[in-house]
């Protein structure tokens, strides 16, 4: 006869598979626990693959346009084409394939700087591409600017403030007239960068380009003289643009 508060014979027995399952539970939340990538700790800097693989940086580069002949050599392999040339010629036709290589790379330049002066968007950087960045130079190119002679008045004023070490009151008007000519730069630059806006607005009205970035791009081509600017201007002073 087996009284209350005494255990039965097969309660260690239940108490050894209920706390083996328990363990079993607990083992088995914890590893789904440690599977979830929520819980799962990661290395520092540790980023999740892509899927693909990487692209190559002359793949890249045929796909911006900075490589404009893709059937060229890239740089290892004309690396060693050039390797090889060389071990199979020799000094005086070395010398020879040398200089003819330099007057077809200087041509190539040429021709290449050309087409960048008359504005052949294949040729042009980034910045410089699209219609609206046309017609901002187009804008900038018909008018005067005091800023168009900024480069060569830094220059005089440098030459002057050289010459001041000897004549000290030459160099302290000389620090005066150039705190008003910075003065004037900055107002005409604001001038410049609105009135580009206002244009380009006005032309383009659908256009995504920041007003920030294009009153930039019309002040930094406004402060090159014309002769140095590139592309080159293809309108003249007072046109209508």
């Amino acid at each position: 006869m087996k009284l209350p508060w005494q255990k039965s014979e097969d309660a260690p027995e239940q108490d050894a598979t209920n706390a083996a399952s328990g363990s079993t539970a607990v083992s088995a939340a914890s590893a789904d626990s440690a599977d979830s990538p929520e819980q799962q700790k990661l290395p520092k800097g540790y980023t999740p693959p892509k899927g693909k693989p990487t692209p190559k940086r002359r793949e890249q580069e045929i796909a911006r346009g900075v490589v404009r002949d893709p059937d060229a050599l890239s740089s290892a392999e004309a690396a060693q084409r050039h390797k090889e040339l060389k071990k199979s010629m020799s000094k005086e036709e070395w010398k020879e394939y040398k200089r003819k290589n330099r007057e077809e790379n200087r041509e190539r330049n040429r021709q290449v700087q050309a087409r960048m002066d008359a504005g052949d968007e294949r040729y042009l950087m980034d910045r410089d591409r699209g219609e609206v960045r046309r017609y901002v130079r187009d804008w900038v190119d018909s008018k005067r600017h005091v800023t168009n002679w900024v480069m060569p008045m830094a220059l005089v004023l440098l030459v002057i403030m050289v010459l001041g070490q000897w004549y000290p009151v030459v160099a302290n008007i000389v620090s005066f007239l150039t705190l008003f000519l910075i003065a004037g730069m900055i107002a005409e630059g604001i001038f410049i960068g609105r009135g580009a806006n206002k244009a380009v607005r006005k032309k383009f009205p659908n256009t995504t380009e920041a007003g920030f970035g294009l009153g930039m791009y019309a002040y930094n081509r406004a402060t090159q003289p014309r002769k140095w600017r590139t592309p080159k201007p293809q309108v003249e002073i007072g046109d209508t643009v």
